[in-house]
């Protein structure tokens, strides 16, 4: 068990460098999965959710080199097994694994996955998907059995255009016979990375970062080298972290596209925020404005940045409201918020935020990855020190996340518990 102590309320300045996605990283990683020959990947995320992807890899037979940044994985000897339960509930982003191995062997058995507990995260888009293609799937005591004589593309609409059963059917489709077109599908960045990375192995797919995707089967993926795409979250978290503590402090290696609903808001508060092509610079600034913000599919404004913002908006003069609409269990933060001296109440599937508030430091639990982020920022503002439990949440999804914040003048360490 770990927890970080931040002592807040000091300026951050300097640079900080995004990583790798690490929504990109544990789709593409399972992805290689599809190729018969060596793939490479650059620009991988130090993160435990890419340990737990390592781990079912090496257990599935697959060669896994890893230096610095960058993973080399060689599946030609894989053994398509049961994945158990003890590895698959490490994360969400197993189930990768599922239509990766589906899509190669015609053959999939796993648990559940896992991951964090943000409320109800069925599967039902992915395993409809399946069905379409002409998989049969058995559920029994929360395991999958999965299996297809022969995978025939088809028509696929997605009730919600959800990033998950986008990734889990383009998989199974790029090895289908014929055409397959997903309709209503996800248009975030990590889409678009995950289609090019499945191209440049030999696959056909078109459309992708549209809600129209067309793709045409392969029988056959071969090696490749991507790069993953820079983490639009983490840079998120990082320039919230800017507009509260922050002096003229760097976020470098970003794609300001991709983070464009959350400046925007930003710059609807009053925040002192300048945007360059590859960067932004941001600093502390006063009587902030009060803003509304619904959370939506990309281009929209993301969930996994509603939780972090919420600690800016307790700096706010005045009343906003924030409503959730992807997940409903995402206010896992709100308690500790208002322990640190917010006050934020929740209504059904939105809080109101009054600010300002005077955040003090207080021991705090990281219910969650991006609930985690918040109390990382609130903290950072709040005086006094807070201590952040169950940080094993955080260092999911933000690598070296201890080391970038210090870096920059933040207080803050990293202890066993």
């Amino acid at each position: 068990m770990k927890q970080i102590k931040i002592e807040g309320n000091n300026i951050l300045t300097g640079e900080i460098k995004i990583s790798g996605a690490k929504n990109s990283a544990v789709a593409l990683i399972p992805a290689s999965l599809l190729s018969d020959g060596i793939v490479k990947i650059d620009n991988v995320p130090n993160i435990s959710d890419i340990d737990a992807l390592d781990e079912i890899l090496t257990y599935l037979g697959a060669t896994v080199k890893r230096t610095d940044s960058t993973i080399e994985i060689d599946s030609s000897k894989i053994e398509n097994k049961e994945i158990p339960e003890s590895i698959s509930k490490k994360l969400r982003a197993s189930y990768y694994f599922m239509s990766a191995l589906l899509a190669k062997y015609k053959k999939v058995e796993m648990y559940f996955p896992g991951g964090c507990n943000i409320g109800s995260r069925p599967i039902d888009q992915t395993l409809k998907a399946f069905r379409l293609l002409g998989a049969t799937v058995i559920e029994e005591n929360n395991k999958y059995t999965i299996t297809a004589e022969e995978l025939i593309g088809n028509n696929i609409y997605l009730d919600m255009p959800s990033v998950g059963a986008t990734i889990n059917a383009m998989l199974v489709a790029t090895r289908a016979k014929g055409k397959t077109y997903i309709y209503n599908a996800a248009k975030e960045p990590e889409i678009v990375s995950i289609a090019t990375f499945l191209n440049q192995m030999g696959a056909k797919i078109l459309g992708a970062g549209t809600n129209h995707i067309e793709i045409t089967g392969v029988d056959k993926l071969n090696s490749c080298f991507t790069e993953v795409i820079p983490d639009r979250i983490e840079a998120g978290t990082y320039i919230i972290a800017g507009a509260l503590v922050g002096d003229n402090l760097k976020i470098t290696n970003i794609i300001p596209e991709h983070i464009e609903s959350l400046t925007t808001k930003m710059k609807e508060m009053g925040c002192n925020i300048k945007i360059g092509e590859d960067y932004v610079i941001v600093s502390k600034k006063d009587n902030l404005k009060p803003i509304k913000v619904q959370t939506l599919g990309y281009p929209g404004f993301p969930t996994d940045l509603q939780q972090p913002l919420t600690a800016l908006l307790t700096q706010a003069n005045g009343l906003s409201i924030l409503e959730e609409t992807i997940y409903e269990n995402r206010f896992n933060n709100v308690k500790y918020l208002n322990k640190m001296g917010a006050f934020i109440t929740i209504e059904g599937k939105k809080i109101f935020v009054n600010g300002p508030s005077n955040l003090k430091g207080k021991v705090v639990e990281a219910t969650d990855l991006r609930a985690g982020a918040c109390m990382v920022l609130a903290a950072l503002k709040a005086s006094g020190t807070t201590t952040i439990t169950q940080i094993e949440h955080v260092l999911r999804g933000y690598e070296n996340i201890v080391e970038k914040l210090s870096n920059v003048g933040a207080k803050i360490t990293l202890e066993d518990i």
